[in-house]
This record gives structure tokens, sequence and C-alpha cells, in this order.
């Protein structure tokens, strides 16, 4: 009787000793093969398609807008240049499922500015506000194929890296490449050696640009030649191209006068802001610049960002969520210390940031030069208390780093 009944799976059939795990019921058994077939038919027929699983948040352009201005301080028209390009690529995405004929091309961005304008800042925030996966792909570091560098498939691995993984959340990503000005044509003219830095990179980067189906290496190429490729679809992929294209106002200098020359006045001509020459950026400056055209083409959308004024500088510092002044004042908090700014030191460090011209950036290095022996001395004391910060104390501490000594431009 013991010999005669045999335990089996009842899907499968399989004896118990060809299993690795049997679960009893109340009138079957059913073993580890059969539930793992069984959750993958689950999971296959009740989650979501994968275009539901993509949940990133469609904002109105105004919306993007009013939240770029809560941590960037000016740039109107970049601004809203970036909402309108990012609203239409995501509700491009988010109908992609629409059965018409008419199918909408992505809208890839270049944004051109002097350093410490707030390009990558925009970027982030962007970024951060749709929760999508973000990288910053630096391209002074990139080469063609086969060459000392990096390829261009690198910039998906970021990607790759930063939706940890997830193939489906990574195709619908945010790529900000950066210092693209310095993939430029190094020259006009033909030469026997190959560019390997500049054009070279640029002609490997309309592939990604367009929307292509490119086998992407995980952990980065080069170092490890034995993974597995990872296939990755660019198409839904926004990218986001930042430059300073430091030089390119003489091209655009040159391309506005070239109507006036003699000394009769053209009427209705708009009198030329010689201040700021990158408000006047086309797409034709940027070819003169060294950008080949097919690169052009597959970014659409061209914005510039403003140099800062003393008036931006000001607020840069206060206003904005993140600003500097509220991060030294948490920064002083964790340690018990209440930070306090008179208004003169402020004005102060805005007017060294312009007369060294600094931006942005140079907001924070000089911060850091008034504030360093407080933030060295103020750990060690005991109990809480209150530290002011006055003129004559961001004079003195100045005037002892080595910026003091930097030559005024």
């Amino acid at each position: 009787m013991k010999e005669g009944k045999k335990i089996t799976c009842s899907f499968c059939g399989r004896d118990k000793k060809d299993t690795n795990v049997l679960i009893a019921g109340i009138s079957g058994h059913i073993c580890d093969n059969c539930i793992a077939q069984a959750g993958a038919i689950v999971k296959e027929e009740i989650l979501p398609p994968k275009e539901d699983l993509m949940n990133f948040k469609l904002l109105k352009p105004k919306q993007i807008r009013a939240h770029l201005d809560e941590y960037v301080i000016g740039q109107d028209e970049a601004k809203k240049v970036l909402s309108v390009a990012v609203y239409n690529h995501y509700k491009r995405i988010s109908h992609s499922t629409l059965t018409d004929d008419i199918e909408i091309d992505k809208s890839n961005v270049m944004l051109v500015g002097e350093t410490g304008t707030g390009k990558t800042l925009l970027a982030k925030t962007i970024a951060r506000l749709l929760e999508v996966p973000f990288c910053i792909a630096d391209a002074t570091v990139l080469t063609e194929a086969g060459y000392v560098g990096e390829d261009v498939e690198s910039i998906l691995s970021r990607l790759l890296q930063a939706a940890d993984f997830d193939v489906a959340k990574a195709e619908m990503g945010i790529v900000f490449i950066d210092e693209v000005d310095k993939i430029a044509r190094k020259s006009d003219n033909p030469s026997i050696t190959r560019d390997v830095s500049g054009e070279g990179v640029q002609q490997a980067l309309l592939k990604l640009l367009e929307g292509a189906t490119v086998s992407v290496p995980p952990q980065g190429g080069r170092k490890h030649p034995e993974q597995k490729m990872v296939t990755i679809n660019t198409q839904n992929i926004l990218f986001i191209c930042g430059g300073a294209f430091s030089g390119i106002e003489k091209i655009i200098s040159k391309r506005l006068n070239t109507h006036a020359i003699g000394y009769k006045k053209v009427e209705g001509m708009e009198k030329v802001d010689e201040d700021n020459f990158l408000k006047y950026i086309t797409p034709h400056d940027v070819r003169s610049f060294g950008l080949i055209p097919e690169l052009i083409g597959r970014i659409p959308v061209l914005a510039h960002l403003d140099p800062l004024d003393k008036s931006a500088l000001r607020r840069i510092l206060t206003e904005p969520k993140n600003s500097i002044i509220k991060q030294y004042i948490k920064l002083f908090e964790l340690d018990n210390v209440e930070l306090s700014f008179d208004k003169g030191v402020l004005d102060f460090i805005v007017e060294k940031a312009l007369d060294y011209k600094l931006g942005a950036r140079g907001l924070r290095s000089i911060c850091e030069a008034i504030m360093l022996d407080a933030m060295y001395e103020s750990p060690s004391n005991t109990g809480t208390e209150k530290l002011k910060i006055d003129l004559k104390y961001a004079n003195n501490k100045f005037d002892s780093t080595s910026l003091k000594k930097l030559k005024v431009a």
C-alpha cells in the first residue's frame, strides 16, 4: 500500500524526487517549476503594459517653468524654450500608442551660454521634476571607436546606471551632454590626419540623437570586454546639449555687421546689444563654429543663456530654494550655530564675483574664502551660539586669501 501511492505534481506530473520543492494543497500538489511558470504568466497577463509602467509626470509648460523659477534665477527665454521642448517630448511619448499616421519627431535641445550661467542646473532641475533617469556626459572625453578615450555608447552606459539597469526606464530618460562645443571641427580644411575627438565624435553621435537601437556595455565598454551587451532604443531619450561656445560672439558680430557697412542707415534695423551677442545666435553661427550640419539638424531647439549681471547674481545668492546662503545657514545649524549675514556682505560677495568674472560658481568660491575660519572653529565650540558676518570681517578674510591676488579682469 505504501509503494502503491506516489506523490506527484498535479500540474506537470513530476515525481517528488524529481523536484526541489513540492507544495501540498487540499487535494493536490504543485512543484517549484510550475510555480515559476505560473508566476510569469500572472505577471504578463495582469500587470499593465510597458507604457503604463513609465510613471513620469506630464506637466504643462507653465508648470515646468514655475518649478524652474524656484531653483534658477533669470534666463527667462531659456526656461520657456526648455519647458516647451520637454513638454512636447514627453507628450509625444505618452501618445505614442495612437494609431494615426502622423509621427512626431524628437525635440533635442542645444543650450548656448557662458560658463556658470546655469546650463547644467536647468537640465538637472527638469529631470528631478519629471522623476526620470538623468545623467551628465562630458563630451571632452569622447573619441571615435578604437582610439584612446570613451566611445559615444558610454553616454548610454551612464544613463542605464542612473536607471538602476532598468532598460525601459533608461529609454525614457534625459541625457545632458556638456561641453559639446569642444567636439567642434578643428579646421575647415581637409587634413590627412583624422579628427578623432572632433568631427569623428559628431558623426558617431548622429545615430544616438536621431533615435536608433544601440548595443550598450552596462559597465563601460573597454574595461570589461567580456560583458553581455544591453540593447537600448534612443528614440524616446531626450538629449540636451550645452556648451559655452567661447568665441562664437565674433562670428555673430561679424554676421550682424555685414549689412551695416557704409553711411546709409537701414530703416527699421534693430539696435544690436553688444553686451549679449548670444541672443542673436542662429544654427548658421553654430555651423560656422565647427558643428556639422547633420548634428545641428538633429538638435532643432536652440536656446541661449544671458550673461549674469549684478542683480541676477545677488538674487542667485539668496533667493533659490537651495541658494548658497541658505546652504551655509543649514551647515552651521547642524553645529548648533545660528548664522546670519549683513546686507553689505552679500553685496561685497557679488561685487567680487563680477570683478573677477567668476560667474555664479564664483559666488561659492568667494563665500568659502570668507567662511573658512568660521567653519574651522565652530564645530569645536560647545552649546548654541550666534554668528553674524559683517562687512569688516568679510573684507579681512577675503584679503588674506589667494583670491585677493587674482588680477581683476
